[in-house]
């Protein structure tokens, strides 16, 4: 007997993917969308959801599952992180103070991420808010090269690392569910 969990897939067609296509929420028919700004909303919602199904059917105990020590990172604790990043580029968009921070102290989003469904459903929710929080005020620069905020950053730039800050983190993700229950795909 292994504490190691056996890979597995829901996946019939393909594999080495997490959902056949057709059963996929981020597969969309027809082409991509038009422009730049359009594009990067399409990579960014499709990131979202893609952290939301590394975490579907999991348990606290689950999300709360650190990596291998001396890390902290757990699904829940990414959760909590990008619910914190949010608000960090909002405060970079926004005059004025900056809103505090979520979870308190440096690496507190992942300090704090235990076991408990309370922390789980306030993650989410937080996550919720603070997305659209920060899509509001990105939808308020339609224009792509438009500079923002007291450091003057595009409002390109504030997108890609959006994207770029949701990529990263679903790898991360893709590691820490295998770890936790065994299952793969993209």
């Amino acid at each position: 007997m292994s504490d190691i969990p056996e890979r597995w897939t829901q996946a019939s067609v393909y594999p080495d993917m997490w959902a056949d296509p057709d059963k996929d929420p981020r597969n969309k028919d027809g082409v991509g969308p038009d422009g730049e700004l359009a594009t990067l909303r399409e990579f960014l919602r499709d990131y979202r959801l893609t952290l939301r199904m590394k975490c579907e059917g999991l348990d606290p105990e689950q999300m709360a599952r650190r990596s291998v020590p001396p890390s902290t990172m757990s699904l829940l604790g990414l959760v909590r992180h990008l619910a914190e990043v949010e608000r960090d580029w909002r405060n970079w968009i926004v005059p004025g103070d900056p809103a505090p921070k979520l979870y308190g102290a440096r690496d507190a989003d992942f300090d704090g991420a235990l076991a408990e469904q309370a922390l789980v459903d306030g993650a989410f929710a937080d996550l919720a808010r603070e997305q659209e929080a920060t899509d509001a005020a990105l939808d308020a620069y339609p224009d792509p090269g438009a500079r923002v905020g007291k450091d003057g950053d595009s409002v390109r730039a504030l997108w890609v690392h959006r994207v770029e800050e949701y990529a990263r983190h679903c790898g991360h993700a893709d590691l820490l569910r295998e770890c936790v229950d065994g299952r793969v795909g993209q």
